[in-house]
């Protein structure tokens, strides 16, 4: 996947694959009909690693990293997740806001060039379910990614019994490897 098709994309489908002891997630383009189109990356959670770290790869095969994510400190409530490209090179960053998660789940986004984008669960009563209700665990949520009052992204899981998830971007200057990084950190980190 070229960087410039990519950050063409304005929605994709992002599914996580059913994998014992490890997380994998294809992000796929959109297809004309709505469908899931073409791969446009795939992600695996590094196993059993003192920090929590994803490395996003351009394809199934792995052997070609896009770009990775990892905690700044191994234990931390509010942890801080560097996102950088396959050389190293920093492209932004995200963090959860402790304090405001305690009843809504809530991520800020940080990208050079860009205002702080904050994303929230759309639905106060589904996130309250969620944290007190351990059956309903796996309810759909919705996050709204916003910055000073405007779109930027958002992501919706869908019901099913595998995870699948629909990203759409509003903001064509915001990368859409971070964005990437970000919804799959919404699944690989949220119950943490």
């Amino acid at each position: 996947m070229q960087l410039d098709n990519l950050q063409g994309q304005h929605q994709f489908h992002i599914r996580q694959r059913l994998r014992m002891m490890v997380n994998q997630y294809e992000v796929r383009a959109v297809a004309p009909d709505g469908t899931e189109g073409e791969l446009l990356a795939f992600a695996q959670q590094k196993r059993l690693a003192f920090k929590e770290q994803v490395t996003i790869y351009t394809d199934d095969s792995k052997q070609q990293p896009l770009l990775g994510f990892k905690a700044r400190q191994r234990i931390d409530l509010g942890a801080t997740y560097d996102v950088t490209d396959a050389a190293g090179n920093p492209i932004g960053l995200f963090r959860k806001d402790f304090a405001q998660s305690l009843l809504r789940s809530t991520w800020h986004v940080e990208q050079a060039g860009l205002p702080q984008v904050t994303g929230q669960e759309r639905s106060l009563p589904v996130a309250l379910l969620r944290r007190f209700v351990d059956s309903l665990s796996w309810l759909p949520y919705h996050f709204d990614f916003t910055a000073g009052g405007q779109p930027v992204f958002s992501v919706v899981k869908k019901w099913g019994l595998r995870d699948k998830y629909i990203v759409e971007v509003q903001n064509p200057q915001i990368d859409r490897r971070l964005v990437i990084a970000m919804a799959v950190a919404l699944d690989a980190l949220q119950s943490r």
